[in-house]
């Protein structure tokens, strides 16, 4: 990788190495990255990113395959999914002696993925620890990107009890790999109690599906992206300040940027987002007061929430037919529509030809629809 002087840009090697036409992998600054390419690449851009020990299969599958979503995304967009490191399926594990990227590098990623594939302002979807890096890929680099779709989105940084609940899931990780508890804690993460079952009522195929898939990952790789997102900048400054004799309170400067390149809070920034955003979180998601926090910090003229009733954060796959009219409402806003079709599901009704004046209001956004309630309304 060659490093431009002066300016301080970098010029990113990169590498096409197709698999079936579809999947590409794309060497940044940053690591490489492997990257599936669907639809016609002439469209606009929507780029995936997924959450912690998922990919683009595990985590969009039931969502692409829900037919109206198919038909909304894929008539509109070539979707570029990014699997984080080590994410891909049949990933080896990852070597030691490769450095563990903080989340700015990981947004950096997302902008040598565009560079790549020459894309200048996309459509982003996110899922939480995905949800968290394309928001700051959004706060870095504005001018590309036009809106975003988040799925139960982090935006601060951890809390003490999820950075000690993660602490524990990386050390189990650690010395145990990708084994049992593990898994448990994941599909926690991800669903809720309803479809992880009990002893009364079994797991729902989904959430066996989910654990099935999790099989392939590798312990080593899950436990990089993890510890990427769970890095607390607080208590790095305690441990460099009290554990480690070279470095002096006045001399603290010169280890800002190390420290500050961990997991970072973003309200801050989010006012300062002129994109559209549309936010969906599960009323049972460990993850439902940070999407509320951050729906209340962003423009309410350029954000909705949308709260999906009994799901937990992993929308995408428990309750993917709960997203279908929310984002139909928001893409309009683009001149996006989902293509006519005289057999159009019940679920989801709306085409361009039969759509009322009066739905396109904020007021109309703010109604609750079951399975969903809506607490920010949207201007179109």
């Amino acid at each position: 990788m060659a490093e431009s002087s002066g300016s301080g840009s970098v010029s990113v090697d990169v590498e096409r190495i197709s698999f079936g036409g579809k999947d590409h992998l794309v060497r940044t600054r940053c690591g490489s990255v492997t990257v599936a390419v669907y639809g016609d690449e002439d469209k606009p851009a929507l780029i995936t990113y997924p959450d912690v020990a998922l990919n683009y299969l595990s985590c969009f599958q039931a969502f692409f395959f829900c037919p109206e979503v198919a038909s909304l995304l894929l008539h509109n967009f070539c979707v570029y999914h990014i699997n984080p490191q080590g994410h891909e399926m049949g990933a080896a594990p990852m070597s030691s002696d490769v450095p563990v990227p903080s989340v700015d590098d990981l947004a950096d990623q997302v902008a040598d993925v565009l560079d790549f594939f020459s894309l200048g302002s996309v459509m982003c979807l996110g899922v939480t620890a995905g949800a968290y890096v394309l928001t700051l890929f959004a706060t870095k680099y504005r001018e590309r990107v036009i809106g975003l779709m988040l799925v139960s989105p982090l935006c601060k940084s951890p809390s003490w009890s999820e950075w000690l609940y993660n602490k524990v899931l990386l050390n189990l990780l650690y010395y145990y790999g990708n084994q049992g508890l593990v898994k448990e804690c994941l599909l926690q993460r991800y669903f809720s109690k309803k479809l992880r079952g009990d002893a009364q009522c079994p797991e729902s195929d989904i959430v066996r599906a989910s654990r099935s898939l999790l099989d392939d990952k590798q312990g080593e790789n899950i436990w990089r992206f993890l510890h990427s997102i769970n890095e607390y900048v607080a208590i790095r400054l305690f441990f460099f300040i009290f554990f480690n004799e070279r470095i002096h309170l006045w001399n603290l400067d010169a280890h800002t940027g190390f420290l500050s390149t961990r997991r970072h809070d973003l309200t801050d920034s989010l006012k300062k987002l002129q994109c559209r955003t549309l936010i969906f979180v599960g009323e049972s998601s460990q993850f439902h007061e940070d999407a509320i926090h951050m729906a209340t910090k962003l423009d309410r003229r350029y954000c909705a929430l949308v709260e999906v009733q009994d799901c937990g954060s992993l929308v995408t796959e428990e309750q993917p037919h709960a997203m279908v009219m929310p984002m139909e409402y928001f893409l309009m806003g683009y001149g996006l529509y989902r293509p006519y079709q005289l057999s159009s599901s019940p679920r989801s009704p709306l085409s361009p030809c039969c759509i009322s004046p009066e739905l396109l209001s904020p007021e109309s956004m703010g109604v609750k629809l079951k399975p969903i309630k809506t607490r920010v309304g949207i201007s179109l």
